[in-house]
């Protein structure tokens, strides 16, 4: 469905000149939605080296420790991505923090059957492993397993079901306040607290923190908790969306990092000064306040950047690409279907990594609720078309 009509396969020779009028509206265009990126991609550094510096400190201070192993963190989400559709002041650069068992552990993952949710979700049994044979970190430790109760109290700390688990599953909430009460507590050997004053924001699932400078600049981090499903690029979350709040030891599947992913391909194939990104903040800009989510317009610009030949994403087609991207979207509110871009796709670049049940599977319809409701169909359109 969506075709796009539109796309240029064959421009007049008078196009493929730049016509002193457009390239007037996209200057304005560039300065009304300050659709410079390169600040982003520069504050972003300053977020990942922050970062890989407290995960520094925390293996030399969890490295003997039964708590799970912080792996270098992934940017994720439209800050990291490039093109974030909120004001400067407001942009929160996200960040994935994968977990892997300590020495001793095992973690296995278990769909939860029991929760009827739009977004796949699982729990992270946690599962103690022997290890009275075997490499052995560098500081003796005693097997969980095979070690009596009195042994274990006497020369260990608290095992990592005992402290970050509910059960025998891996607890989001209690995860995020163990590593809230590490941060505050190692700033002061941050390098970059000479640089910034830090205040960590209350959140349930996640560490949320605001970076203050003394010009009275301010950067917002958030990092949140992630378990990857195999070697794929499709992750558990420990952050959950604004309408599912589940419980705490429910994690829910994210394409984060394998959006993340496809825009760095994206970057490196297409042409200098590609287009796609601005494109993207443009629009999200143009839809604010429209009852259209922004992860929709994102998954129509996944789709184009597929069918639209790069080298059609230059700077001097701005204007066309933004008329391609707002055409496909209304086609797609008309037709009351948007396809997700990561369920059986059969133009997935080889680069992104699935698990076998996307690969499998057979097309999400974002634009579901539509198609249930005739009436949501009707506003969505006339709020689209107002714009």
């Amino acid at each position: 469905i969506c075709e796009v009509d539109n796309i240029r396969d064959s421009e007049s020779d008078e196009s493929e000149e730049e016509n002193p009028a457009e390239m007037n509206m996209i200057c304005i265009f560039s300065r009304r939605f300050q659709l410079s990126v390169p600040k982003l991609a520069s504050r972003r550094r300053v977020v990942q080296e922050l970062l890989h510096e407290l995960l520094q400190i925390s293996h030399s201070l969890f490295s003997d420790s039964f708590f799970p192993v912080l792996e270098p963190v992934i940017g994720v989400g439209s800050a990291c991505e490039g093109w974030s559709p909120h004001k400067e002041e407001d942009v929160v650069y996200c960040m994935f923090v994968p977990l892997k068992p300590p020495h001793g552990y095992a973690f296995h993952l278990e769909r939860d059957t029991k929760r009827e949710m739009p977004q796949t979700s699982m729990r992270i049994r946690v599962e103690l492993v022997c290890t009275c044979t075997g490499e052995q970190p560098a500081k003796k430790m005693l097997c969980f397993l095979h070690s009596s109760e009195e042994e274990l109290k006497r020369n260990q700390v608290a095992s990592l079901l005992h402290t970050l688990c509910t059960g025998p599953y891996l607890d989001g909430e209690k995860i995020a306040l163990w590593f809230q009460t590490f941060v505050i507590s190692a700033w002061s050997v941050v390098p970059q607290s000479c640089h910034y004053s830090m205040k960590v924001i209350p959140s349930s699932r996640s560490c949320k923190m605001k970076l203050m400078k003394a010009s009275g600049r301010s950067l917002f981090v958030e990092m949140v908790f992630s378990v990857q499903q195999g070697d794929s690029d499709i992750f558990l979350s420990s952050q959950p969306t604004e309408a599912q709040f589940p419980p705490s030891t429910t994690w829910l599947e994210s394409c984060a990092v394998a959006e993340a992913k496809f825009f760095r391909h994206i970057s490196m194939q297409a042409p200098p000064h590609s287009c796609h990104l601005k494109c993207l903040r443009l629009c999200a800009r143009l839809l604010e306040g429209s009852g259209l989510s922004i992860y929709a317009l994102k998954t129509t610009v996944m789709h184009l950047l597929t069918l639209i030949p790069l080298s059609e994403w230059q700077h001097r087609y701005l204007l066309m690409r933004v008329d391609d991207i707002m055409r496909y979207l209304r086609c797609c509110l008309e037709e009351k279907r948007l396809k997700h871009f990561f369920f059986g796709n059969e133009d997935m670049p080889k680069e992104i990594s699935l698990t076998p049940a996307f690969q499998r599977a057979q097309p999400v319809n974002l634009f579901q609720h539509l198609a249930q409701d005739p009436t949501a169909q009707t506003e969505a359109l006339q709020e689209f078309d107002k714009l």
